[in-house]
């Protein structure tokens, strides 16, 4: 996984502030200096794969599982990590690198191995035993390496095509512990995997793209450059990258373009226009239009498809004629519009839309000029920006990589956040080491005291461990070790007790009422028993929503986007019984989540369901996420009303059960 890095888009956009060295840093690292950390990373959770895969390589069941875990951990660390490995074992050698939490002598011999040849012998030799595509099958939802052992013990299958033609071919049915149902999901996945290779994640590419876009923003003669298409419509997936740019140059922009060092191969090359390959195997287009047709090419290659197409025939109906070079009257052939899209869509009788809603799902016959009611829509219309606080965030007392007064003091100075909840997870969710009823009233006492310092101005963090050089470096001496405030007072801001409460199987929650009833907001979701029918996944959920004591339904469907469609539910049963019970629906803004999707946020609107557009932080750098759950809610029509932490904590606090 890459690691986010959201450079601004807009004056209105949440983003991290300019005054923090270790988010900066990331913001500075290039696009090709995370990849370098994500190789390794990649690599570490392949050897972990195999490690599982090979069950018989060690004796011990309990070590095998000790070292299994040792290179996921080193892995996350690494996806982490503020600042290049590859520098970091320049500058220090192996000693810099064991000073990396959670790296270890032998993983650390191995990163330098992989530095300095470019492969490490260890997982070659994993390898070797199990000649399979490693690839296919590392992520892959649902096909672990236990179930993947069975199926090659028993079947030919080396790679994610030999798995899905036995699939087919029903094979995989009858082996130990595959069912007919099982059989199928399996199938399913393979398709939404397959899926995932054609439709990059939002989110994975939002940093390449903002390089590239700075990249070309700094050359000579050029005035405008904007990235078009599925990623100006901010939708959650995306199949290749286009740029258009203004500049009265445009031959040395295409070469500039070509001779990135991002490309991996030169498809075409024109005076105007030019196709590459990047190296992440994305495909993506640059096209150099003169200033008089910018907003004609703009709004033509934005799309949608669907939405250009209803445009067109909008100006066919008119006598007119529209394409990307602009708007021309049939009989004249005259120019009537072409350089601003406002314009052009006020030629066509129409208010400006917003890139986030050109899907033709009735924009265009809502948006006739002067129409009031789509000017009450664009009023109240959700911005980037309007987010006031977040309200599902984890720490490290669960799986969340820092402790809850650093959750705290970056949501605030870096992410202009007036309040957080912290909602770490409940005892029946072991893997994140969840919290049963007295740690979780112990959590709710310490963010008190936590509150009454932030007003009385004693509130302070640690800064010294996020300082890089001393991040990795622990022989910082004691007189160097300091806590620093000052300048840290956090104002109003609130830190609310929460959990994310497991729903059982059942649709009981794994934490009695008499202690959630002792927080100040909670939030419940599914993360167990995916596979139950849609009426037992929708009652398990109604039952939540019934509960007096659940404010929020996190991550409604639990999908994960390219991996899992998520549980089967009755949508319009929920949001009905959401309704009824005053019960919040999230849309979470980890971007491969973003549950719910625009479809549902847009019914959950038209149902008058509340909203709230949460980041699912278990890092600072993640707050960024809330960029797209707002484009994802825009893109469900959201307004400003519609989401309750666009409100003060004091009158969000007042609109719960």
């Amino acid at each position: 996984m890459l690691v986010l890095i959201v450079s601004p888009t807009s004056k209105n956009t949440q983003l991290p502030k300019q005054n923090d060295e270790k988010i900066n840093e990331y913001q500075r690292m290039s696009y090709n200096v995370k990849l370098a950390n994500v190789e390794i990373s990649d690599i570490l959770r392949k050897i972990s794969f195999l490690l599982e895969l090979d069950n018989d390589i060690d004796n011990n069941k309990t070590n095998l599982n000790f070292k299994n875990r040792a290179y996921i951990k080193a892995a996350d660390q690494i996806d982490n990590l503020p600042l290049s490995i590859t520098s970091l074992y320049e500058e220090r050698g192996i000693n810099g690198l064991l000073q990396i939490p959670s790296i270890g002598k032998a993983i650390s011999s191995k990163i330098e191995e992989y530095i300095k040849t470019g492969k490490i012998e260890y997982y070659e030799i994993l390898k070797s035993k199990y000649p399979i595509k490693v690839d296919d099958f590392v992520g892959l939802e649902g096909i672990g390496p236990k179930t993947l052992r069975v199926i090659i013990d028993k079947l030919p299958v080396r790679s994610l095509s030999d798995l899905e033609k036995a699939a087919r071919e029903g094979k995989l049915n009858g082996i130990s512990g595959i069912s007919k149902k099982k059989e199928e999901r399996i199938l399913k996945r393979i398709e939404l995997h397959n899926i995932g290779k054609k439709r990059h994640l939002l989110g994975d590419i939002y940093p390449l793209v903002k390089q590239i876009e700075k990249y070309l923003t700094n050359l000579e003669n050029v005035s405008i450059v904007t990235a078009v298409g599925s990623f100006r419509r901010m939708r959650e997936t995306i199949g290749d990258i286009d740029f258009l740019v203004v500049s009265d140059n445009p031959d040395k922009v295409i070469n500039s373009f070509v001779n990135m060092p991002e490309v991996k191969e030169i498809l075409s090359k024109g005076d105007t226009k030019a196709f590459i390959k990047l190296n992440n195997g994305l495909d993506s287009d640059l096209l150099v239009v003169p200033k008089e047709s910018y907003g004609a090419a703009l709004q033509y290659f934005t799309g949608s498809k669907e939405h250009g197409i209803a445009l067109r025939r909008l100006a066919q109906s008119n006598a007119l004629r529209l394409n990307e070079w602009g708007l021309f009257d049939n009989k004249s052939n005259q120019k009537i519009s072409g350089e601003s899209e406002e314009q052009l869509y006020n030629k066509l009788g129409l208010e400006w839309i917003p890139p986030e809603l050109r899907e033709n799902r009735g924009e265009i016959e809502i948006a006739k000029k002067g129409s009031k009611e789509w000017q009450e829509k664009m009023k109240g219309l959700l911005k980037y920006g309007d987010i006031k606080g977040d309200l599902q965030v984890h720490s490290n007392s669960t799986d969340g990589k820092m402790s809850i007064e650093e959750m705290a003091y970056f949501a605030r100075t870096n992410f202009d956040l007036d309040y957080i909840a912290i909602t770490d997870h409940t005892k029946s969710l072991r893997i994140a080491r969840g919290l049963d009823e007295q740690q979780l009233l112990d959590q709710a006492h310490k963010i008190q005291e936590f509150n009454d310092s932030i007003k009385s101005g004693t509130f302070f963090v640690d800064l010294n461990k996020h300082d890089e050089e001393k991040q990795v470096n622990r022989k910082t001496s004691n007189n160097e070790k300091k806590r620093i405030k000052g300048d840290r007072n956090l104002g109003d801001f609130r830190i609310l007790s929460s959990a994310e409460v497991n729903i059982l199987s059942d649709g009981s929650l794994d934490i009695p009422n008499n202690i959630l009833d002792k927080l100040d907001i909670v939030g419940a979701a599914i993360h167990t028993n995916f596979s139950q029918p849609i009426d037992v996944q929708t009652n398990r959920l109604i039952k939540a929503a019934q509960n007096p004591s659940v404010d929020i339904v996190f991550h409604p469907t639990g999908r994960i986007i390219n991996k899992r469609d998520g549980y089967p539910v009755d949508i319009p049963k929920l949001m009905t019984i959401a309704k009824e019970t005053n019960t919040i629906l999230e849309i979470d803004s980890h971007y491969n989540r973003l549950d719910l999707r625009d479809e549902y946020i847009r019914m959950a609107i038209q149902n008058d369901v509340k909203l709230v557009v949460d980041s699912d932080a278990h890092h600072p750098l993640h707050y960024a996420f809330l960029e797209f759950g707002i484009g994802q809610a825009r893109r469900g029509w959201a307004g400003r009303n519609d989401i309750l932490n666009t409100l003060p904590v004091s009158e969000l606090l007042k609109k719960l059960k």
